[in-house]
């Protein structure tokens, strides 16, 4: 994948938010990988902050409603990983600033 289709997914991916912290998942360096193969099948393998998180099922969601308008990516798939785990230290400047952490 090219790097302005790369662009476009994650953009349309900031739009997906987290509903405990309020903030995106691409902000809060949920989203691992991107891979979408020649058929237009999107898989977004990406974690959550906690394991057990009682609000996947509508991050999953969510994730595939914000890329069905984007032309090029025909189907979604989530994969939720545990491993790497998530920690603060994937947070971008932008989420650090609105949680309040330095």
């Amino acid at each position: 994948m090219d790097e302005e289709l790369r662009e476009s997914i994650l953009g349309a991916l900031e739009q997906v938010i987290d509903p405990e912290l309020g903030i995106d998942i691409v902000n809060l360096g949920l989203v691992y990988d991107l891979d979408l193969d020649e058929e237009g099948k999107l898989t977004v393998t990406m974690t959550l902050t906690a394991m057990g998180c009682p609000l996947a099922g509508i991050i999953v969601d969510q994730v595939q409603t914000a890329l069905r308008d984007l032309p090029e990516v025909k189907d979604t798939e989530v994969n939720i990983v545990w491993n790497p785990p998530w920690s603060k230290d994937r947070l971008s400047r932008y989420a650090k600033i609105a949680l309040g952490i330095s």
